[in-house]
C-alpha cells in the first residue's frame, strides 16, 4: 500500500519502530506504563537528566505515542494509548523467548554514544 507522502505501509511500520528503538524513549515509554508522570517524575525514575527526557518526549509526542495533559502548573505525561503499552509487553515476551539470538546479533550494532542507563541484560541458558 502506498500512503499519500509516498511512504509504503512497510516503510512507515519501519518509522514507528524508530520510535521504540531509542534506549531513553524506551525507558521513558517503560516508566509511563505505570501512568501519568510529570517530567520530574520521570527524571526520578529513570534517572535520565531533565534536558534528555525533555527532547525526547517532544519525539514521542510529535510521533503519537505519547500524550500530555496540563493539571495547574504541570504537565503530565502519558501513554497516548493502552496499546502501546501492550507492544511494550509483547516485546518482552518475545525478548523473553530470543534474548539469547538478539543478545548475539552481530547486524545490528547498538548506540556508540548514549546518555542512557544500562539496563542489565539476563540470559538465561535452556
Amino acid at each position: 500500500m502506498l500512503l499519500e507522502n509516498g511512504l509504503t505501509s512497510t516503510a512507515l511500520k519501519a518509522k514507528l519502530f524508530r520510535g521504540f528503538s531509542d534506549n531513553s524513549r524506551l525507558i521513558i515509554l517503560e516508566a509511563l506504563q505505570t501512568g501519568p508522570l510529570t517530567v520530574g517524575d520521570i527524571v526520578k525514575t529513570t534517572g535520565l537528566s531533565q534536558s534528555n527526557i525533555s527532547n525526547h518526549l517532544s519525539c514521542l509526542r510529535d510521533c503519537g505515542l505519547v500524550s500530555v495533559e496540563q493539571q495547574g502548573r504541570f504537565s503530565y505525561y502519558r501513554l497516548s494509548d493502552e496499546r502501546v503499552a501492550a507492544l511494550l509487553n509483547l516485546a518482552g515476551d518475545l525478548l523473553a523467548e530470543v534474548a539469547k539470538g538478539v543478545y548475539e546479533c552481530t547486524r545490528y550494532i547498538g548506540p556508540t554514544k548514549s546518555n542512557s542507563p544500562e539496563i542489565p541484560l539476563k540470559i538465561i541458558a535452556d
